[in-house]
């Protein structure tokens, strides 16, 4: 008798699908003990996938919650469009939360400079929307390996009256069982994706065959580095004086605002690929691609404090 390998397909299905299980059964009770749920969804690999898992968790009914994007207006192009046409060809019901809205209403600041960034700002864009949609829960695709904040947050991250999270207040989640009870004003964040991997998440979309935006596997680009991050040449961000760009084989890990997200080199061209280079690689993949999170030791704890997702 052959003892199953951990390189063995059927080993890592049967992994899959117990993932797959855990994640559709904490979409179910949220739905079923919350009023007014929304899935947040950037049209990154992660949200991706959650789509998908709510989708089955409802199946054959519609979602029974929109979907939210918080849009920085420094999108890749290719994003944008796969985020229309995936919800469109759904008919999931789409809502949009506007950065840009955000700055020219005075609810936030457009800050300046070669570095400048709105991903912070994606934070007060995102607590209008969910105040605007009465929403007492929003699904999103954060994972615990991603980020060391990250890696402390529960399954059910509660927020207070003013979206803000306190690390040290959190809920025990014993034998996966959740309390989703909230006082009126508050607010929980849910991460079905909590246990997975980054490589959970390829061999996922693998065995789903679930399309991504076409940035996820090598392709040319003008890129130029900055701080050990290779950023993508646009109207939003381009070399200085200092920097030099040049057209190479790149791909991304995350995607997100353009102008903090970098790329990484690149020839996989396919999901089998990119699967190869993720099992060798060293560093994960906001540490490898993004400036935000390289501002502090604790910038990712400080924005999440502040509300961000």
């Amino acid at each position: 008798m052959t003892v199953p390998t951990l390189t063995d397909d059927t080993t890592h299905v049967d992994e899959l699908r117990a993932l797959e299980a855990e994640s559709v059964h904490i979409i179910r009770e949220v739905v079923a003990e919350l009023e007014r749920p929304v899935l947040l969804f950037s049209a990154g690999k992660d949200s991706i996938v959650l789509l998908r898992l709510a989708e089955k968790a409802f199946r054959p009914s519609p979602l029974p919650f929109p979907v939210l994007h918080v849009d920085t207006g420094h999108n890749f192009p290719e994003v944008i469009e796969f985020r229309d046409r995936r919800l469109g060809d759904a008919g999931h019901t789409l809502v949009v939360g506007s950065v840009q809205k955000s700055i020219d209403s005075g609810r936030a600041q457009e800050i300046g400079g070669p570095n400048a960034s709105r991903n912070r700002l994606q934070t007060r864009t995102l607590l209008d929307a969910l105040e605007a949609g009465h929403y007492d829960a929003a699904f999103g695709g954060a994972r615990r390996d991603e980020e060391r904040a990250r890696a402390k947050e529960r399954v059910l991250s509660f927020r207070d009256e003013f979206g803000q999270w306190d690390p040290r207040a959190q809920r025990p989640e014993p034998w996966s069982l959740y309390n989703g009870r909230i006082r009126r004003g508050e607010q929980v964040r849910v991460f079905p994706l909590s246990n997975w991997t980054e490589l959970d998440i390829w061999r996922y979309i693998e065995l789903e065959e679930l399309e991504l935006p076409s940035i996820y596997f090598a392709h040319e680009r003008e890129v130029f580095e900055r701080d050990g991050i290779l950023l993508a040449t646009s109207e939003f961000t381009s070399p200085s004086e200092s920097e030099s760009a040049a057209v190479e084989w790149v791909r991304y890990r995350t995607v997100g605002d353009l102008t903090i997200t970098g790329a990484v080199r690149s020839h996989a061209t396919d999901i089998a690929g990119v699967i190869a280079e993720i099992s060798a690689a060293t560093v994960s993949e906001r540490g490898e691609t993004r400036a935000d999170d390289r501002t502090s030791i604790a910038a990712m704890e400080d924005r999440k404090r502040e509300g961000y997702f």
